[in-house]
């Protein structure tokens, strides 16, 4: 009796040790993600990213394809206004295009090289190799790291990464604040690696087409660029309108401000003061769109807002917002007319929905674009963080 009772305690024992076996510690996922990120040549992601950055959560489609040595798109799809904004990367530079408006707007960058965004598996490779303090745990199907967020913003303080036991590919992000609160959330629908990509499926000009030769769609299931032969635009009125970096005549923004270099069409800052000397009326310049005001729903405490008003001189239907208190600071809105300005030394800031432009030194600005229209919190006191959170709590407005 005593012979069998061993010999079962040894074959529980040998079974446990075969179990443990076959898992991995951190340190050994840590390794084979090294070489995951080695041997990859390109990759295509789609999934639902969530921001819990105002009163309503807001989610949007993301769809992210990758091929190297530096090659990204980045599709945004607000879910609620149906609208696409598209972040390219290729060998002229860092685009955010609006393909339903016509409208683009050009970095000098090398962006995501310096920062990238959580949807990228780069970044989060990166984030969960990078940190020694990383904590792991070995769930059913995937493996599962909490790690320290570096998103160049004091908002985000850690993140925990889902991976796909069977070949690491990203099943989930949590990204949450210093009171533990998720911030940003990105569940993954799917996720391949090895995609091969059509010759021109990260060229600017296909990528402002695709969306009126597909009726409004951008993107596809398969990963592959829209169906078409060459760079060559099919859309003539997109080729007059949006033309391309080396085209004076086209709505390629090159710069900061989105306004033309000339003085009388841009209006000049006061470095002292940080506001505009733009000269306020209430007429809408002629023959272009309004979009009303369109005010953030957040505020740094202490500060309120003293005044908006439409700006003449730009030709543009431009509206101007002043804020002054504990910071004080200008909010420009304005629908760009077709034109082209010189780059200006910048940094891009991830704003969740889309990526802004920091330019500046003791005067700062921050621009982006969303839904054809350009706005720009210029300050000569006001943090980063306090920028992106007010920029992020405009996207749900409309204009009044």
């Amino acid at each position: 009796m005593r012979r069998i009772s061993w010999m079962l305690a040894m074959v529980l024992v040998l079974s446990t040790l075969l179990a443990a076996c076959g898992k991995k510690d951190a340190a050994a996922v840590v390794k084979d993600l090294n070489e995951v990120v080695g041997e990859m040549e390109s990759y295509q992601g789609a999934g639902v990213m969530t921001l819990h950055t105002g009163d309503t959560p807001q989610q949007y489609k993301v769809e992210v394809w990758h091929q190297k040595p530096s090659y990204y798109r980045i599709a945004l799809t607000n879910a609620k206004k149906d609208v696409t904004q598209i972040v390219l990367r290729n060998d002229e530079g860092v685009f955010v295009l609006t393909p339903s408006q016509n409208k683009s707007f050009r970095f000098q960058s090398n962006w995501p090289d310096n920062q990238g965004q959580v949807y990228l598996y780069e970044t989060l490779i990166r984030s969960i190799t990078g940190d020694s303090t990383r904590q792991f745990a070995d769930e059913k199907e995937s493996y599962v790291f909490d790690v320290a967020a570096n998103y160049n913003t004091h908002a985000l303080v850690r993140q925990k990464i889902w991976l796909n036991k069977s070949d690491y590919a990203p099943k989930q992000v949590e990204v949450s604040d210093s009171n533990a609160n998720v911030v940003v959330d990105v569940k993954f629908d799917s996720f391949k690696f090895g995609t091969e990509f059509e010759k021109d499926a990260f060229d600017m000009q296909r990528n402002m087409t695709a969306a009126t030769e597909n009726g409004g769609k951008v993107g596809t299931d398969s990963g592959a660029a829209p169906a078409g032969e060459g760079k060559e635009t099919t859309n003539p009125q997109a080729a007059t309108e949006e033309g391309s970096a080396s085209n004076p005549s086209g709505t390629v923004s090159d710069g900061q401000t989105g306004v033309s270099d000339n003085a009388e069409q841009q209006g000049s800052e006061d470095p002292a003061s940080g506001k505009g000397s733009e000269e306020p009326t209430s007429a809408e310049p002629e023959g272009t769109g309004s979009f009303g005001v369109i005010q953030p729903t957040y505020a740094p405490e202490g500060v309120k807002l003293k005044d908006d008003q439409i700006v003449e001189g730009s030709g543009d239907y431009s509206v101007m917002l002043r804020y002054e208190g504990t910071y004080n600071y200008t909010i420009f809105e304005a629908r760009p007319q077709d034109r082209a300005v010189s780059l200006a030394p910048s940094s891009v800031v991830d704003l969740g929905f889309t990526l802004g432009m920091l330019s500046g030194d003791a005067l700062q600005t921050l621009t982006w674009m969303t839904d054809g229209v350009e706005y720009r919190i210029t300050s000569a006191d006001l943090p980063q963080n306090e920028m992106v959170q007010i920029a992020t709590s405009m996207q749900e407005e409309s204009g009044k």
